[in-house]
């Protein structure tokens, strides 16, 4: 391996040595406080490298390097990867205040969120169907281990649940693969997509062959899992509720962010032959759309603040499906508005519910509750944090002038001009149908008579999460232009 094989992987070098980094610092240190300190500063060298990459695409030379046609660096690819790496920031500084139930094992918590973040950036990279595979893996087997922290029923409950469903869903997406190799006899996206346009798919067969029918739902249902969509949802709540908070938290946007982008890569670059994109873009639009509905009526009947926002999760998942379902707008210049709102809707939705998570840490830690009613008064013992989760959820519903309202707008625009117009509809009205239960959060806050009046006051790594994801919801509301932007150039690479 050279050396720009290495400056290809330098931010998920970077971000697994960190972690490394945190666990040899745990053997010699005494104050454990130092930790998340490490640990954000430290992510500014990913940060770095994926910035210089960013400025150095035109130089980087990856047909010479052994990486080629396993790995893309890209503007999408970036784009993840600036995501994840500041999701990651906020949930270490968010976590600060909650790792004291477990302080033995800092180290190796936040180790393993670092390790799973690099896997979600390798996954962003990733154009060969076996090291997508691995990258979930790696993904996936640090949240299983950080599910079950808490160390209490619940919360083994969770991480075995995950744990077993995780390994099932890999199971379908592996023989999926399988299946599209042996149809294709290759295992890198870019070959995929010139091996169909070959071999003469046959237009009276769906797919047109059984067997890459076959292999595509087996992928959509495996990947289905990783999206929390519809009907592959039904880990969330009971992983949302039993995980210790910040990592419901990272599940809920970087995991998911994480997933979409393997969703992208692969539907986009394998399988964007004309007789087959109409097909899928088919399924995922069925699936978006009972994903909204499924998720948002039975997020009325929670009364568990986790639980209501793993079923918020899974409605979201049902509006970015939409963009992914969103195929066919294409501009003269490569452009598509179909992938460049599901990035720009991640990019809001990330700094939207990250506000909300870090406020129901905050809360939840001083008053030992997850119950939504044990919210009540909660504008009187805390008005900032009352403030910013009852702006989160406001932007949740999708109402001016927060960034949700202009990423749903986006978002629902690609459907539109795509022939998806009831798509569109269904996603409206399941925006109106969950104003119910995220205004009920609302009204539990300010309305309802406070059971005690001590303050809540979080500490100021927890204080500075919740500035960081409020300020980024508030700004990109009213001014959406730079996300905007950062997703259309992201985009553009990945369907040009």
């Amino acid at each position: 391996m050279t050396n720009q094989d290495l400056y290809i992987l330098s931010p998920e070098l970077g971000l697994a040595g960190l972690a490394l980094v945190l666990i040899l610092l745990d053997l010699v240190i005494e104050r454990k406080q130092v930790l998340p300190i490490v640990a954000v500063v430290g992510l500014a060298i990913p940060l770095g490298f994926s910035i210089a990459l960013w400025f150095d695409l035109e130089g980087l030379g990856l047909e010479d390097s052994i990486l080629v046609n396993t790995l893309e660096v890209d503007k999408f690819a970036l784009f993840f990867k600036f995501l994840i790496i500041g999701v990651t920031a906020l949930i270490v500084l968010a976590s600060t205040d909650y790792v004291k139930r477990f302080s033995r094992f800092r180290a190796e918590y936040y180790s393993l969120v670092l390790f799973s973040a690099a896997g979600m950036m390798l996954l962003a990279s990733a154009i060969d169907l076996i090291t997508i595979y691995v990258a979930l893996e790696l993904t996936a087997l640090p949240i299983a281990a950080l599910a079950a922290f808490n160390r209490d029923a619940r919360s083994a409950e969770s991480a075995m649940k995950f744990l077993i469903l995780s390994a099932i869903s890999s199971a379908f997406l592996l023989y999926g693969m399988v299946m599209v190799y042996g149809f294709t006899g290759s295992t890198s996206l870019g070959d995929i997509a010139a091996r169909l346009g070959e071999v003469g798919l046959s237009p009276e067969t769906p797919f047109g062959s059984h067997a890459l029918l076959f292999g595509i739902v087996l992928i959509i249902a495996g990947a289905g899992f990783k999206l929390a969509s519809f009907p592959f949802h039904m880990w969330a709540p009971d992983v949302y509720e039993g995980s210790p908070t910040p990592i419901t938290a990272f599940l809920s946007v970087a995991s998911k962010a994480a997933g979409f982008a393997v969703v992208l890569r692969v539907f986009y670059m394998a399988f964007d032959i004309p007789i087959v994109s109409v097909e899928w873009s088919a399924i995922f639009a069925v699936l978006s759309a009972l994903s909204m509905s499924v998720g948002n009526l039975i997020a009325i009947r929670q009364d568990n603040i986790k639980r209501l926002l793993a079923y918020s999760t899974i409605a979201h998942a049902g509006y970015l499906l939409v963009g992914v379902a969103a195929i066919a707008s294409r501009s003269a210049d490569g452009d598509s508005s179909g992938p460049s709102g599901v990035l720009f809707y991640l990019g809001g939705y990330a700094a939207t519910n990250l506000a909300a998570f870090t406020v129901v840490i905050a809360i939840s830690e001083r008053i030992g509750s997850d119950a939504i009613d044990d919210f009540a008064g909660m504008a009187k013992r805390s008005p900032y944090l009352a403030g910013v989760l009852g702006f989160s959820m406001i932007s949740l519903i999708g109402v001016p002038p927060t960034v949700g309202f202009v990423t749903k707008v986006y978002i629902f625009g690609s459907a539109v001009e795509t022939n998806l117009e009831w798509l569109a509809i269904v996603g409206v009205i399941n925006s109106v149908v969950s104003a119910y239960y995220y205004l009920r959060v609302v009204k539990v806050m300010y309305l309802s008579p406070a059971p005690s009046m001590e303050p809540i006051g979080p500490g100021l790594p927890l204080r500075l999460a919740v500035l960081v994801a409020f300020a980024g919801t508030a700004f990109f509301g009213l001014y959406p232009t730079p996300l905007l932007k950062l997703a259309i150039a992201a985009a553009a690479g990945l369907v040009a």
